[in-house]
């Protein structure tokens, strides 16, 4: 039988982050072989044998409820986000979020009047590959010229890992913006199992940034949907931006990203003068262009 070594690995990463003492078992003063509970403990604390956790570790999802499955969420301390990813690593077809839609409807001629519209605020529709579908001239003028980028790489993924001025302007912040970005793309694979684009996507990450892949082997899941970003832009100089990753609900998995400035604030007047001064175009507002359907 296949096993599912991206489970194992998942498993076997929470495990090695607990201490005894932050599941409530006594330190004892023993030197570990390795660090984290050993499978006994944390089949205890789940209250399932030794030999059905194993099994489960090794990436055998075969006779594994829902039930136990929530039990061993509970004794490796996982967060919601990680405790729904568990579930789809086991059950992809009866995760416990609200499963993608069938198709990805093109960008909605009122999202594209909406971004047209929010002259003074970096906005994108991004696919669920972190593709960006739409953009207005100000997120253009903040983040990246799009409508130079070739659309099998215009996503906010190869910005973040492969284009040195957008890393840049993260300077020493850019360890966990990155961090934060691959743990919140888990979340996505628990919420769209088997998406076609996203599987590819990730795999296109791992061969070619291996800072992408130390990352994704780290096993981190955390939804992230509200952030703050300080960049230091080329032209503007050091800007605050407090950004609001929202959903599309009746354009799923699309979402919407919307970025503000303190009002009042010299980051404020950076994104007006930018406003009034790029010559980058807004991409997809003029005319729609289609999500990748989930697989």
């Amino acid at each position: 039988m296949r096993k599912d070594k991206e489970l194992a690995a998942f498993m076997r990463s929470r495990r090695a982050r607990l201490r005894p003492a932050d599941v409530g078992l006594p330190e004892l003063g023993e030197r570990r072989r390795v660090p984290g509970l050993r499978r006994e403990e944390l089949a205890a604390l789940a209250g399932v044998s030794i030999a059905h956790y194993t099994r489960l570790e090794q990436g055998n999802t075969q006779n594994v409820s829902a039930s136990v499955l929530d039990a061993i969420a509970r004794a490796l301390c996982l967060t919601e986000d990680e405790r729904l990813y568990l579930h789809s690593r086991v059950h992809p077809g009866r995760s416990p979020v609200p499963a993608a839609p069938r198709e990805t409807r093109p960008v909605r001629q009122g999202l594209r009047q909406l971004l047209a519209s929010l002259d003074t605020v970096p906005a994108l529709v991004l696919d669920v590959d972190t593709t960006v579908l739409a953009c207005n001239r100000l997120g253009a003028a903040v983040f990246a010229d799009f409508a130079a980028i070739p659309r099998d790489r215009r996503t906010m993924h190869h910005l973040l890992f492969l284009d040195a001025d957008f890393r840049r302007m993260h300077g020493d912040r850019l360890p966990g913006v990155a961090r934060d970005a691959v743990a919140h793309l888990r979340t996505l694979v628990a919420r769209y199992p088997g998406n076609a684009a996203l599987t590819s996507h990730i795999r296109q990450m791992r061969e070619a940034s291996a800072e992408f892949d130390t990352l994704w082997n780290a096993q981190d899941v955390a939804g992230v949907t509200s952030r703050v970003y300080r960049l230091e832009h080329p032209e503007a100089g050091l800007i605050e931006l407090h950004g609001e990753l929202l959903p599309l609900p009746d354009d799923q998995p699309l979402r919407l990203d919307v970025f503000t400035a303190p009002i009042g604030s010299p980051s404020q007047a950076a994104l007006r003068h930018l406003a009034a001064t790029t010559g980058r175009a807004a991409v997809g507002v003029g005319s729609p262009e289609t999500g990748t359907p989930p697989r």
